[in-house]
């Protein structure tokens, strides 16, 4: 019941949000957000009503929305505070990003790609004052990760907790450890230097 009322408190400081939500450029995108970011949280709720739920409980999701949303946000982000901590300065991002924990998390890269997962305290970001990472589709970074510098993260990779990458990582692969190496390519154990 108490849920209830907060998220009907809730969704009257949102019907802003709700209103440029309908009528933005980026609507289908933020909606495959919505739709995505539910099925990983588990909870079953229609688009706008989980709109207000990801706006209420999760501010990460609010980063990444005043993010699609551009100039907008500087109309409305006073009503439902984006996190502070939560810096995402990268000008292509493809759908369905979910970040989790996004506390102390800088994401800076070139681009990323489709569907990927960035845990806390993850560091993407320039190693100069051009290059930065290209992160590709479906692509997961662990808490404490630091991916630095022009290289490309390949499609379907997993950068594990607290690794430090610094070179290419191909696709299909589990990258670990300080440097970086390699300890799944295409679902089989190795053992690579990148």
């Amino acid at each position: 019941m108490v849920k209830k009322i907060v998220l009907f408190i809730s969704g009257i400081r949102l019907i802003p949000h709700l209103i440029i939500l309908a009528s933005h450029k980026n609507e289908k995108v933020i909606k495959y957000e919505i739709s995505r970011w539910l099925q990983l949280v588990r909870t079953e709720k229609g688009i706008y009503g989980g709109f207000i739920y990801l706006m209420t409980y999760f501010p990460e999701f609010r980063n990444l929305f005043y993010y699609r949303i551009g100039r907008s946000r500087h109309f409305i982000n006073f009503l439902c505070p984006k996190m502070n901590t939560l810096f995402i300065n990268t000008s292509d991002i493809g759908a369905g990003l979910f970040i989790q924990h996004g506390f102390a998390t800088i994401i800076a890269a070139k681009s990323v790609g489709r569907d990927c997962w960035i845990n806390q305290q993850v560091t993407i970001g320039f190693s100069n004052e051009t290059d930065a990472p290209i992160i590709g589709d479906n692509v997961a970074i662990k808490a404490g990760a630091k991916v630095i510098g022009g290289i490309v993260i390949g499609n379907n990779s997993t950068v594990g907790a607290n690794a430090v990458v610094v070179k290419d990582v191909p696709d299909n692969c589990v990258v670990v450890g300080i440097p970086a190496y390699i300890v799944k390519r295409d679902g089989i154990k190795v053992r690579e230097n990148l």
